[in-house]
């Protein structure tokens, strides 16, 4: 007898922590415009929405990136989000910043969210076990469904020690097919999901490799899928980030096998219903921190945004901050992909939290010409490397006073075509003083004669706004593609 079920699944990944509507960058009529989306009473409204629409046959998942981001998830570290995210029935959980606080407090955290956070790639040093459960079984619909989590395997390697402390990661490739064959054998399931933090290109590499998983929620690198993509049998999406978007896929199965989907993209916008409820809880979340962060602090003429690649007017306003508080030549931050856009205007305190919300103190080092060139070609090849699994950055390293004429497509260290430092060819012998932030600006590896510049990022910034409101950022050129 041919049983058919229907179910819907909801994707959330990469908020960061935006608890409220805030300006997003789109793509249309051929330019880039600028609109409020996201927060999370629209969020939770929509989803009430679709729950009752679809009699409650709805699967709703985050893939990690949703505890830290923005001020008060930092300053409380990550417990303003517990009772938010405890209110839209969210079934599982993987993650990725979540481990800024230590793996102890997310630890801490996770014993308090009800569900389940799920990596089958974290675990203890000591004792070589997980960490984290590895997966969970859900019942909807008369489906059983397996969820399977992978966590962003890169907090041990390229972030700080501190995220990391008595626990590793793996990439999760050697476990996957273990867990897929448990499920489908011992557990019977109709439907095995998959929430993966290891990034978009990595998960097509992964799942070109592995068989066997039905719908891949893919995170990590803010890919806006607005048509779901096919890997072989595996359906995968990713949702953008800032809980901007959400991911929608309608599922068909006939006798426990999808014989139909359809997905959508759903902007977050003001269109869609707010939660009353939910709204309180934001209200609650973010009250606290709400008069200090309103502050109006300067003004931009540019749009601040952090959305390209290889050089953003977000970052090369931290940059000119950097620069103007210490007197170094040169200026590196990493490539964050995270980070509302800041429209023409007014800016808050809490804009600047938002482009760097962990406020980390600047430090100068010192640089030869051959260092900042070894520097740069390795954060090539963590960026574009033509294999999906050595890809370990973000965007390009961020950088002000130099330019570079890169070739993409070369093999590792050979990308970097021509150099200049402030307009004059790189000299590999010569010492240049940089300004940088976090161990990611520039990695403990290189320089000599590190200090503490004794201001943090964010008094920099409010420094540079009072000199030169309205700040101008635009794009200079730093990474030219040749």
């Amino acid at each position: 007898m041919e049983r058919q079920s229907n179910l819907t699944i909801l994707q959330l990944n990469d908020t960061h922590a935006y608890l409220e509507p805030h300006q997003e960058m789109f793509w249309e009529s051929g330019t880039t415009k600028y609109r409020r989306a996201g927060g999370f009473a629209k969020i939770a409204g929509y989803l009430k929405q679709l729950r009752h629409e679809k009699q409650d046959a709805v699967l709703a998942l985050d893939c990690g990136d949703t505890f830290h981001g923005t001020y008060p998830a930092v300053a409380s570290k990550g417990e303003v989000m517990v009772p938010v995210l405890n209110e839209l029935g969210l079934a599982a959980m993987t993650a990725h910043w979540e481990f800024a606080y230590g793996p102890e407090q997310f630890r801490k955290l996770t014993a308090i969210l009800n569900y389940p956070m799920l990596a089958i790639n974290v675990y203890n040093k000591a004792t070589d076990k997980l960490v984290f459960e590895p997966y969970t079984l859900k019942e909807i619909n008369g489906l059983k469904i397996g969820v399977i989590g992978i966590a962003c395997n890169i907090v041990d390697k390229t972030m700080p020690p501190h995220f990391s402390e008595g626990i590793y990661f793996t990439l999760g490739n050697e476990e996957l097919p273990g867990y897929i064959q448990k499920l489908k054998q011992k557990e019977k399931v109709d439907l095995i999901v998959l929430i993966s933090h290891l990034g978009f290109p990595q998960n097509m590499k992964l799942l070109s490799e592995v068989e066997g998983v039905d719908i891949c929620l893919s995170s990590h690198t803010h890919y806006r899928t607005s048509k779901a993509v096919k890997q072989g049998q595996t359906i995968v999406i990713e949702s953008g980030c800032h809980g901007s978007f959400l991911g929608l896929l309608d599922l068909t199965l006939e006798n426990g096998r999808i014989s139909n989907f359809k997905h959508e993209l759903v902007e977050v916008s003001d269109k869609l219903p707010d939660d009353a409820h939910m709204q309180e809880l934001v209200q609650q979340a973010v009250q606290p921190y709400q008069e200090e962060l309103s502050q109006i602090v300067g003004e931009t003429a540019t749009v601040l945004n952090r959305n390209n690649i290889l050089e953003s007017t977000m970052d090369n306003f931290l940059l000119q901050s950097m620069l103007h508080a210490t007197g170094a030549e040169l200026a590196f931050s990493n490539g964050w992909r995270y980070g509302a856009p800041i429209v023409p205007g007014p800016v808050t305190l809490n804009d600047l939290y938002n482009i760097i919300p962990m406020n980390p103190p600047i430090q100068t080092v010192e640089l030869t010409g051959q260092e900042l060139q070894d520097i740069l070609e390795e954060n090539l090849e963590k960026t574009f490397s033509p294999d999906p699994y050595a890809q370990q950055g973000g965007f390009v390293k961020r950088c002000l006073g130099l330019r570079a004429f890169v070739k993409i497509e070369a093999p590792e260290g050979n990308r970097i075509q021509k150099l200049f430092v402030n307009d004059e060819k790189l000299g590999l012998q010569r010492t240049y003083k940089a300004a940088f932030v976090t161990e990611q600006g520039v990695p403990q590896k290189y320089g000599a004669n590190r200090a503490d510049a004794g201001i943090k990022a964010i008094e920099a910034m409010k420094q540079y706004l009072e000199k030169h409101s309205p700040v101008r950022a635009d794009l200079l050129g730093t990474f030219t593609a040749v």
